[in-house]
């Protein structure tokens, strides 16, 4: 299981100090989530800051596109150096396109899902996916509760990804990840857990991470 805290919950006004605190924490991933107040109400941060933000960290960055238009964004986020980048089956109607743009760019490409959109709307795409993001949570804002249905969605995509012998696909789950439920979700085929105020919500990040990877 993977730890990718979510600097959604992190303090905007100390990203850098922010993310040498998670690295040294034990952090696997950085995860960035681009709202472009449409797709979602929310607005957050965009390509320049995702620029500014790899110089202070070794950690790869998990660019999380809730945004109309996403593949506007891909040649920029490549040159900001994002290691995986996802977006939303609901934001766009030429899936298979999509992804091929992301990995011709060097970048890992992935599909999210929302909690009501079914799983059969990216079946035909698990072919050529380098992994599935699971929202747990209606996007666009930190902090919410999980959404106990999504346990047996996960289930249910790692059930497809084995039938198809994709077994290195990996699954990613945001919204709503503690301590109390993180190992359900690793036994379900999680093998990437977005955290955010689990991880920065407390004084101590390497605590709170280790608390995760315990589990």
């Amino acid at each position: 299981m993977k730890i990718a805290p979510s600097l959604l919950s992190a303090d905007f006004a100390n990203l850098a100090s922010e993310l040498k605190d998670i690295e040294r924490g034990g952090a696997d991933l950085v995860h960035l989530d681009v709202m472009d107040g449409h797709f979602v109400p929310n607005l957050t941060f965009g390509c320049p800051i995702i620029k500014a933000l790899r110089k202070h960290t070794t950690l790869p960055f998990d660019v999380h596109l809730m945004v109309e238009h996403p593949e506007v964004y891909f040649d920029d986020l490549s040159k900001a150096g994002a290691a995986m980048v996802s977006f939303h089956a609901e934001a766009a109607v030429h899936h298979d396109r999509l992804v091929h743009a992301i990995q011709e760019k060097g970048m890992k490409a992935g599909i999210a899902l929302n909690p009501g959109t079914p799983l059969s709307m990216i079946e035909e795409l698990l072919p050529i996916l380098d992994f599935v993001l699971i929202m747990s949570v209606n996007p666009g804002f930190g902090g919410q509760k999980f959404i106990s249905y999504s346990l047996d969605k996960i289930r249910r995509l790692k059930d497809m990804a084995k039938a198809m012998h994709r077994d290195e696909l990996d699954i990613e789950v945001d919204g709503g990840v503690t301590p109390d439920n993180i190992l359900a979700l690793g036994e379900a085929g999680v093998t990437i857990s977005v955290a955010g105020s689990s991880v920065f919500g407390k004084p101590d990040r390497k605590a709170a991470i280790e608390a995760l990877k315990k589990r």
